[in-house]
């Protein structure tokens, strides 16, 4: 009898196509987040799974389904899953590091361009018909050039985005754990000292305990009045309820956002402001990247159900953590 492997959403073909050489694929249509306990009815005799961040892999589900060896976690981040119960009962954790590096890096600027130079806004006046000549003072931005970007978190896409942001002139600091040998120019601050000193910050981090509201109401008040946040990491990681006020208050110039901390609902203050850009994750929504993902994670899972050792696994086959495999997010 054939291994079974079960997709929990549409992927690209890429995936089914790679895995039905070898094996029974069931492949469930993309639906709102799943309960835990429909999870375990759709997981029922499952060998292998391909999952989304949005699918709540607790210790419950993973124990409900004795068959399951190893889960492809279709994102970099894997905090939808208890690892530990992972390890405990011998399932194999991978994900896509890398894959989705230069399409969240791009995301990242394109929303840093767009809040800075108030692109939405002008794009609103257009469509609503108020742009009835040229004026000098309308929708004014800011140059980006000489400007300083904090960059939280320098793993690969924090480090994507300080690259991509040096060629436009500015300048780049950075917040982490431990000083990094970049190759590119870049100071390592305390988080506070980035906060008050830079003119936008990018939020690049995993979500874990330490960094949920690590961008808190406090944060939020050392920044700059004219600065922008931008974030394309997870949404728990600012507070979005203080984020909504500050941006309310005129505290900080702007946000813009592909995450968020209930997603996908989103704080309701934050809809009816002109000074914040709302998207619905789309950080490595693009063909090559969403394919190569589907790619990667169908092939680790074939890896090890033949016995093998997958390319990016968060939870090796021995039950160890990989590291530094979870220092960016997406």
């Amino acid at each position: 009898m054939k291994q079974s492997v079960v997709i929990t959403a549409a992927l690209p073909g890429e995936a089914t196509r790679i895995l039905s050489r070898k094996y029974e694929v069931t492949s469930h249509p993309t639906e709102p987040p799943r309960s835990e306990d429909e999870l375990i009815t759709i997981l029922a005799e499952a060998d292998g799974a391909i999952t989304l961040l949005t699918d709540p892999l607790s210790r419950r589900v993973l124990s409900s389904n004795p068959n399951l060896r190893v889960i492809g976690n279709y994102a970099v981040g894997v905090n939808n899953i208890d690892l530990e119960a992972a390890r405990e009962l011998g399932i194999v954790v991978t994900h896509t590091p890398g894959v989705l590096t230069d399409a969240t890096a791009d995301l990242t600027l394109a929303l840093l361009l767009a809040i800075n130079r108030r692109l939405l806004e002008g794009d609103r006046l257009v469509r609503n018909g108020e742009f009835r000549f040229w004026d000098p003072l309308m929708l004014l931005g800011a140059s980006l050039q000489g400007k300083r970007l904090g960059i939280v978190g320098m793993g690969r896409i924090g480090s994507a985005v300080a690259r991509r942001a040096l060629a436009f002139g500015m300048e780049v600091v950075y917040h982490s754990r431990s000083s990094r040998d970049l190759g590119f120019p870049a100071d390592r601050l305390e988080l506070d000292d980035l906060l008050r000193t830079s003119d936008f910050v990018s939020i690049h981090t995993p979500l874990t305990p330490e960094t949920h509201h690590l961008i808190d109401r406090q944060a939020l008040a050392l920044m700059k009045r004219d600065a922008c946040i931008v974030n394309t990491s997870r949404g728990p990681v600012i507070d979005e309820k203080a984020l909504a006020e500050t941006l309310e208050n005129g505290t900080i110039r702007g946000a813009a956002l592909d995450v968020y901390e209930e997603e996908p609902e989103v704080e309701v203050r934050l809809l009816g402001l002109d000074n914040v850009i709302l998207l619905p994750h789309l950080g490595s929504a693009t063909v090559e990247a969403r394919t190569e993902m589907a790619r990667t994670v169908a092939e680790d899972v074939t890896a090890v159900l033949e016995g093998g050792r997958p390319r990016f696994p968060v939870l090796s086959p021995d039950g160890s953590p990989e590291p530094g495999e979870l220092e960016e997010n997406q």
